[in-house]
């Protein structure tokens, strides 16, 4: 027989377990007693920094982020810090609070994770000595083979814009935004060919590593966007990066003080990145430019383009005959040239099929003369007015049609003055010679006659003339 005494004991013992269990206090003899072992052991701590001494990213501690986000154990935290995602706004996502740490266990060590208060930007692994050996090299190859499969299926991509001034330079010259533009090689609005071009020269450049290596050149891509404002440069730069799933880095050269601070922030790009340097043109018009010839030429394919790989150049131009040096435009500093045209009417329809949902209509004869007469519209232009008007596509066409007739208008009129010019030069010399014979003969009708109204009128009527000529 079981004592009544002891079955008691047990019963109560059961329920103090238990109330505990839904407490605080049991986690706080739990925290003690970890406390008191961990005296009894010799730590080690090793720091993780965002960037190194040259201000280069350290590519661990962006893998550590990655990993130490993804455990479960973060959850039990005593305190995390709670967001919405960008690309996915109904999304909550868990981080590190920066005075708390999170604890992990690897091949029966515990070890724990922490930010340093002392320092931005920096994480600190502590494990005990005794497994420093044992463990400590696995442990960080096995963060790095997590944080690549989590990237590889949740890649996220992001705008990487240089900052405006050299103090910034001590957390990097970099800061990062998602980069959440919609454009893709299907959407963007370009020649078939030349998109499936672009498409098959960057899938080769991927799988292109042992060539280059073999040929000893850097593993690197440079392409040359140009063409009119708003036929799409900057939205195919956006396709690009999501084709390949690259960074981006938008350099501004505005913000660029001398060649060696544009070095200093190719320096700071990472590898699987798109660098971006938009309106080359501007900066051989410019006669005061902070970044000479020779200091672009180091940046298109230098020493210093080589301190890393697997990286695409983009460089948009309005017009390319404005380079006028060739030592900038030959292969290797610019591989690939791809033109961004006018407005015409194929486009023209691709743009009414995507805005508007119209392969066909009664307008669409009387849009293709516009295009086919007229100076063209960009790209942009054409889908503004679509997107205004988009309720009603009728008067979408409508108002393609009243722009077209007002560009051509436009374009018309210096060659309608070159016209008068040529034709009415000698009329208008005889005219005047007149004018002075009837000024000489009488002064009464001198004072009554309007010189510049009469001139006026001619000028009208033989525009008119010119016009109307043109016309039949």
């Amino acid at each position: 027989m079981i004592p009544l005494f002891f079955i008691f004991t047990i019963i109560t013992l059961l329920f103090v377990f238990r109330f505990l269990s839904k407490t605080s206090l049991l986690r706080i003899l739990s925290d003690s007693f970890r406390s008191l072992v961990d005296c009894l052991h010799v730590y080690q701590s090793f720091k993780v920094s965002h960037r190194n001494e040259n201000f280069q990213e350290n590519i661990l501690y962006r893998n550590v982020s990655i990993y130490l986000n993804s455990l479960q154990s973060l959850e039990d935290a005593q305190f995390t810090n709670l967001f919405t995602g960008c690309s996915k706004p109904k999304e909550i996502l868990i981080s590190l609070d920066d005075q708390h740490a999170i604890n992990d266990t690897f091949l029966g060590s515990r070890v724990s994770w922490k930010k340093d208060n002392s320092q931005k930007n920096v994480f600190v692994l502590t494990l005990k000595k005794k497994d420093k050996r044992r463990i400590l090299r696995p442990y960080l190859q096995h963060i790095l083979s997590v944080s690549d499969q989590i990237e590889e299926t949740q890649k996220e991509i992001r705008l990487y814009i240089n900052l405006e001034t050299r103090e910034s330079r001590r957390d990097g010259r970099w800061t990062a935004v998602p980069f959440n533009h919609p454009a893709t090689m299907e959407t963007v609005v370009l020649d078939a060919e030349v998109k499936k071009n672009v498409k098959s020269d960057l899938e080769t450049f991927l799988k292109s590593k042992q060539y280059y290596h073999r040929l000893g050149r850097v593993w690197k891509r440079s392409y040359l966007l140009y063409g009119a404002a708003g036929t799409g440069k900057s939205s195919f730069v956006a396709a690009m990066a999501r084709f390949l799933c690259y960074d981006v880095y938008d350099i501004d050269l505005c913000r660029v003080s001398d060649e060696a601070d544009l070095k200093t922030l190719l320096m700071q790009t990472t590898c699987r990145s798109l660098i971006v340097v938009e309106g080359l043109d501007r900066v051989f018009s410019e006669k005061s430019r902070a970044v000479g010839m020779s200091g672009l030429l180091d940046f298109m394919d230098g020493i210093v383009s080589c301190c890393g790989e697997e990286r695409v150049m983009v460089f948009t131009v309005i017009d390319k005959d404005l380079i006028d040096d060739q030592t900038v435009m030959r292969p290797g500093r610019i591989d690939v040239h791809v033109h961004f045209p006018l407005c015409d009417f194929s486009t023209f329809k691709v743009l009414a099929n995507n805005y508007l949902g119209v392969k066909e209509h009664k307008f669409f004869v009387q849009i293709e003369e516009g295009f086919q007469n007229g100076p063209g519209l960009s790209p942009a232009q054409v889908g503004e007015l679509m997107i205004s008007n988009r309720a009603s596509p009728t008067r979408a066409l409508k108002s393609i049609i009243t722009v077209l007739e007002k560009s051509k208008i436009g374009s018309d009129q210096p060659e309608l003055e070159s016209l008068l010019g040529r034709e009415s030069a000698h009329t208008l010399r005889e005219f005047r010679k007149l004018y002075g014979l009837l000024r000489i003969g009488s002064r009464r009708k001198e004072e009554s006659f309007d010189y510049g109204k009469v001139e006026n009128e001619f000028h009208d009527q033989s525009v008119k003339r010119i016009r109307s000529t043109r016309i039949e």
